[in-house]
C-alpha cells in the first residue's frame, strides 16, 4: 500500500495544531503527518506530542528557531525520503488549504509527478484577500509564468504534492529560498527535470485564526529568485 506524508510547518499554531492534525488524518488511512516546528513560544510542540502519545501517524520535527518555511520543507523532504514515503505534501497549518482536498489530489498522482492545489487554474479562488495582496500574488504568477517559461498558473501555491522520486533528483541542500521563492524554485526545479506538473483547482481560504507569516522580504526574495533560475538554466547550472 502506497504510504503519503502531510508535512505541516508551524510557528505559533496552537489554536490550529490539534485539528489541522485531526483533520488531516481523517482523510485516509496512508496519511501520516510531519509537524517542522519551529520552537513556537505559544506552546504548539507541547499540543503535537501530547496527540503523538497517542497516534503513531503523527511526528515531529523539533528546530531551534524560527528558521523559515523553506528550510522546514527540506528538513521535511529528508524525512519523507529516509522513511520511504511514496507521495509527499505541502501544506498550511491554518485551513487556508482543505483537508478535504487531499484525497482528491492523491487520486490525480498516477497523471503526474507533482500536483499543484492552483487558486489562479480557472479564475482567481481565493477568498479573505485584500484586493492589494490579491493583486500582488497574481500579479507575480504572471512574472514568473513570463520570465522562467514554466506553464504554471500558480508557481508560488503552497498546497502540493509531489512523488518521492521528484525530491530525490533534487540537491535540496542547495536550495536557500524560503517563502513564495522556495515554492517558485521547487516547481521549476522539477519542471527542468522533465517531471510533469499539473495544477488542480482549489479554494484557498486566507487564515481565520493566527497571523500571516507575509512580510516584504518574501515578496523580494521570490522577485529575484526568478531571475536566478534563469540564469541558472541558461548556464547548466541547476
Amino acid at each position: 500500500m502506497s504510504r503519503a506524508l502531510v508535512i505541516i510547518p508551524t510557528y505559533n499554531e496552537a489554536p490550529n495544531a490539534e485539528k489541522i492534525i485531526t483533520e488531516v488524518l481523517h482523510q485516509s488511512e496512508i496519511i501520516d503527518v510531519l509537524i517542522v516546528e519551529d520552537n513556537s513560544p505559544d506552546g504548539t510542540a507541547a499540543i503535537v506530542k501530547k496527540m503523538m502519545e497517542t497516534n503513531p501517524r503523527i511526528h515531529i520535527l523539533e528546530r531551534e528557531r524560527k528558521l523559515g518555511l523553506g528550510t522546514a520543507y527540506v528538513a521535511g523532504f529528508k524525512y519523507a525520503i529516509k522513511n520511504k514515503y511514496d507521495f509527499i505534501f505541502e501544506m498550511d497549518a491554518d485551513f487556508s488549504h482543505n483537508p478535504k482536498e487531499i484525497p482528491i489530489i492523491l487520486s490525480k498522482m498516477e497523471e503526474c509527478d507533482v500536483l499543484i492545489g492552483s487558486r489562479y487554474i480557472k479564475g482567481v479562488n481565493v477568498v479573505n484577500w485584500p484586493m492589494k495582496r490579491l493583486i500582488l500574488s497574481y500579479s507575480a504568477n504572471i512574472y514568473t509564468r513570463i520570465i522562467t517559461g514554466m506553464p504554471i498558473h500558480d508557481a508560488t501555491a503552497g498546497f502540493k504534492c509531489y512523488k518521492r522520486k521528484v525530491l530525490e533528483s533534487i540537491d535540496l541542500d542547495s536550495i536557500r529560498s524560503n517563502g513564495y521563492a522556495f515554492q517558485i524554485e521547487t516547481n521549476f526545479l522539477a519542471w527542468k527535470k522533465g517531471f510533469k506538473l499539473l495544477e488542480m483547482p482549489i479554494v484557498f481560504v486566507d487564515r481565520r485564526v493566527g497571523v500571516s507569516k507575509m512580510n516584504k522580504k518574501i515578496v523580494y526574495e521570490a522577485a529575484f529568485m526568478v531571475w536566478k533560475l534563469k540564469a541558472r538554466s541558461i548556464f547548466n547550472k541547476l
